[in-house]
């Protein structure tokens, strides 16, 4: 049974639950299975050696969603090869790659949670009520440990930006 964490977050001052456990700054990245396509899946392991910005959106279709993923598309550029920017979202696969195709976004790896939202449970961000990940944001060492997390209070709301690429600038 997957433990569930209340007053944790807001969706427009709604109360909402979140599955999973609440991971810190030193905690080993739990590994994930994540749809890059309808048929191939990728793992932490696939991105073993990189330093990991994990940007996680509830839906690429959305105002806030669409910027956050259009800013680090473009944070992507400046960060150098040692670094990946992963967008991951609910959406299905084909949507994401409509939304970047249509937003010229060629940086960020997006990555999708729709099957059975193993990486929302396993990073603590996926939204009972809604099937959704909470926007929030981790950064992952060359190591898979983890440096950084933003878990947003309000679902609407932009994570810290500036804190984010700040991070990742620390291990690289």
């Amino acid at each position: 049974m997957s433990q569930e964490r209340t007053n944790v977050a807001t969706f427009k001052g709604n109360p909402i639950t979140l599955i999973g456990p609440e991971l810190k700054s030193g905690d080993q990245a739990p590994d994930f299975q994540l749809n890059k396509n309808l048929l191939e899946t990728v793992s932490l392991k696939d991105y073993a050696g990189k330093v990991k910005l994990i940007s996680v959106v509830p839906s690429i279709d959305t105002g806030v969603c669409d910027a956050q993923t259009r800013r680090f598309n473009e944070e992507a550029s400046k960060l150098g090869d040692g670094v990946v920017v992963l967008t991951v979202s609910a959406d299905l696969p084909f949507a994401q790659a409509r939304w970047c195709g249509a937003a010229g976004v060629d940086r960020v790896v997006m990555l999708s949670d729709y099957k059975d939202n193993n990486f929302g449970k396993a990073y603590g961000v996926l939204i009972k009520e809604f099937g959704l990940d909470l926007r929030s944001i981790f950064v992952v060492d060359a190591n898979d440990k983890i440096t950084y997390v933003e878990v947003l209070k309000e679902m609407t709301e932009h994570p810290d930006y500036e804190a984010a690429v700040a991070a990742v600038r620390q291990l690289v």
